[in-house]
């Protein structure tokens, strides 16, 4: 059981590669066997012990919200914070960061798909501890390198940032609110301190960047991606 009592999940995202899926629904509302992606992030984060899950949203915002509602489907309570533009990562954590009461918090991507045992985070050390793996057939040249738990911006080995971290709130607290800023600058910033640890994780995980990676996914499963709809109804339990 994680002693992290909160999370968010990254929503917010407009999906160009996922087109023409994205052009009416968020990528993170896109089903893997017939279950949204997001909704696996829920039931991950709630089998951990967090319930408190935040979700930022921008294109078509209101749909997530719809589709989730407060999370009583899942026996968590699920908020949101609403962006007019996308503010990227460290902009939309910023926005939100009043949230998380000064905490160390989880940061899972909403366009991701990993079986990741949440449970084996717990508050960092450092300013930000980061989940690494194996680099994907598309990422071959990864992002960072890993030397005894911590995680360097270049090293002779590379690693592919999953986009599951825990963050301390103060990393995000001078940035401008609803001013966009990328997360990855930061972590190199911390990096140069090694103030960043890391874990790397060989189980399940993908990028579901484009519909040939979600259709393969799907595959998997035995379930093509002409198969997958969209219904409301989850916030009406």
């Amino acid at each position: 059981m994680s002693n992290i009592k909160k999370a968010m999940i990254l929503a917010a995202g407009r999906g160009e590669r996922m087109r023409p899926l994205t052009d009416t629904l968020p990528k993170p509302l896109l089903k893997v066997d017939g279950k949204a992606l997001i909704e696996y992030h829920i039931e991950a984060l709630k089998a951990a012990g967090i319930k408190d899950i935040l979700i930022n949203t921008a294109w078509l915002g209101d749909i997530i919200p719809e589709y989730l509602g407060d999370g009583s489907y899942w026996r968590v309570n699920l908020s949101y914070s609403h962006e007019e533009v996308a503010l990227e990562t460290a902009g939309g954590i910023r926005k939100a960061l009043d949230f998380f009461e000064g905490e160390p918090f989880v940061v899972v991507n909403g366009d991701v798909w990993s079986d990741f045992d949440f449970s084996l985070l717990n508050k960092p050390k450092a300013k930000a501890h980061l989940v690494l793996v194996p680099n994907p057939e598309q990422h071959p040249k990864g992002d960072f390198g890993l030397d005894n738990g911590t995680v360097l911006a270049q090293n002779e080995v590379q690693y592919t940032f999953s986009g599951i971290g825990v963050y301390q709130p103060e990393i995000f607290a001078d940035l401008v609110i609803d001013k966009a800023e990328p997360l990855a600058p930061i972590l190199r910033g911390l990096m140069q301190y090694q103030q960043v640890t890391g874990q790397l994780y060989q189980g399940q995980w993908r990028d579901i960047g484009t519909p040939e990676r979600l259709d393969m996914l799907n595959k998997e499963f035995q379930r093509p991606i002409k198969t997958i709809n969209f219904d409301l109804g989850k916030g009406d339990n």
